[in-house]
């Protein structure tokens, strides 16, 4: 379903009405007013984002020439931020992630927005693993720094990269370790100060740049400067090295739908283990499937178990669970 074209965040997976960027959108709309809310996107998704993101200052969606990975983008956002209110505070969240537990999720931004406010600090927020999953980095708690609410935080005492199968069940039973969420707080001064420290090649081109913010040249500036932009994410840029790395380990139902096998484990399942999106699907003697219909499509499964069963614009998958990371080779 995601293309180059038109990527996750612009879909509706999960078949509610909202796309994902929507629905995190959504999520925040209780804890951010929109005149706060930017969006960082490739220049080719300007026109998506606005259509499904109506209301939002056009001065705060960003636009990338080009994929420089997340430390860039966090940078570019953080100083054009900092030109507006240089005491602001930020929440850094993915836009095609899943959250389906919306309330805790926004006592975790509220409790982690008070706790970086106050001090040089910063914070992630890490998912309680539910189970010995591969396919998500790992964060290894350190000693408690902070337990002045019912949601305690620590020293964030070191990343890891995905584990095999043995490491990650090691990780279960040892405690002390989530799942990287991406999800990120902090003031605008003290990650600009940590991206200068730490990244100083992104910040010397984010400083060429400075000088067009809210300026008819702005976007001609990006484009010309932004491309040099060493490519590095902000784990490897920052959060690797930096002191002031702590994290909130929370459980809100959390995926980054990286694979149909993560949406299975989130969503509402039948009595036989069958997850199922679309009103017209009669599943019969099937067990453990992931099906996704178009609204109305009517469809009758029988005898297969462990499959996922999509339909998207004329193309129908069928394939065992177990073996999804191979579409991706199968999709040319």
């Amino acid at each position: 379903m995601s293309t180059a074209e038109c990527p996750k965040q612009f879909i509706d997976i999960i078949g509610c009405g909202r796309t994902m960027i929507q629905q995190t959108f959504d999520r925040f709309s209780s804890i951010i007013p929109i005149e706060r809310v930017w969006v960082v996107t490739s220049a080719n998704y300007q026109a998506i984002v606005a259509n499904q993101l109506k209301g939002i200052d056009p001065q705060h969606i960003l636009l990338e020439p080009c994929m420089r990975n997340t430390a860039p983008c966090i940078a570019y956002v953080s100083a054009k931020i900092a030109k507006e209110d240089a005491e602001a505070v930020m929440v850094v969240s993915p836009s095609d992630h899943l959250v389906t537990d919306v309330k805790t999720f926004e006592k975790a931004i509220n409790r982690g927005l008070r706790y970086v406010e106050n001090g040089n600090v910063i914070l992630t927020l890490g998912m309680n693993p539910t189970r010995p999953e591969t396919g998500y980095g790992y964060i290894q708690s350190g000693e408690k720094i902070d337990d002045s609410s019912d949601m305690p935080i620590f020293k964030l005492h070191a990343f890891k990269e995905k584990p095999n199968l043995e490491t990650a069940k090691t990780y279960l039973a040892e405690g002390g370790y989530t799942w990287n969420s991406g999800l990120f707080l902090w003031s605008v001064k003290t990650i600009l100060s940590e991206l200068r420290n730490y990244a100083p090649q992104i910040m010397s081109v984010i400083d060429k740049m400075q000088p067009s913010f809210f300026t008819e040249k702005e976007q001609e500036t990006v484009n010309h400067n932004f491309p040099s932009c060493e490519k590095i994410s902000i784990d490897y840029a920052v959060m690797e090295k930096t002191s002031l790395a702590s994290v909130l380990p929370i459980e809100f139902g959390w995926s980054d739908l990286g694979t149909w096998g993560s949406l299975h484990t989130l969503i509402t399942k039948d009595e036989n283990n069958n997850a199922v999106i679309g009103n017209a699907v009669k599943m019969v003697d099937a067990n453990g499937c992931m099906v996704r219909m178009p609204k109305d499509k009517k469809v009758v499964i029988q005898g297969i178990d462990n499959c996922i069963v999509v339909e998207n614009n004329g193309t129908l998958l069928i394939c065992k669970l177990e073996d999804e990371q191979r579409i991706k080779d199968w999709h040319n």
